[in-house]
């Protein structure tokens, strides 16, 4: 399915219980966020990093991993730190606090195609869940990783 075409999905709302009726409602740009469960896209944020290749840029990146909420990533783009924290300003409902006056990154993000198209993990090359996982990676990469620092 195209993204052209996941726009033109119609859904069905249901209306009030004391009206029967259904409500057909066409996802458009203007209306897809309306449709996420819970503002998927402002629950984390992804900051690229320089490709790691050394032991010592591992193991930094073990060090970042080592702070709670904090997962990274490869995929057809880079490296990224995933961190996953819900932005202060996002309302219970889905709605930003700060919608006239937030940060231009908020403002440039397009739903074109987001994780309501695509869970953002079906890209991933590697996907590190936490430090443990990284650990294993590097210690199967580097044969004397616990020797690093002898």
């Amino acid at each position: 399915m195209t993204n052209k075409q996941a726009y033109k999905t119609t859904f069905i709302a249901q209306a009030p219980a004391k009206n029967k009726t259904k409500l057909k409602i066409e996802m458009t740009p203007e209306t897809k966020c309306s449709f996420c469960p819970g503002a998927i896209c402002c629950n984390y944020f992804t900051e690229q990093v320089d490709t790691p290749r050394s032991k010592q840029d591992f193991d930094h990146l073990l060090w970042q991993l080592a702070h709670k909420n904090t997962q990274l990533y490869k995929d057809d783009e880079g490296w990224f730190l995933l961190v996953n924290n819900k932005c202060t300003h996002l309302h219970d409902d889905g709605r930003c606090g700060i919608y006239e006056t937030r940060p231009q990154v908020c403002r440039d993000y397009s739903n074109d195609y987001c994780e309501l198209d695509q869970r953002a993990e079906e890209g991933f090359d590697l996907f590190f869940e936490d430090y443990n996982a990284l650990l294993k990676y590097c210690r199967k990469r580097y044969k004397k990783w616990d020797q690093r620092y002898k």
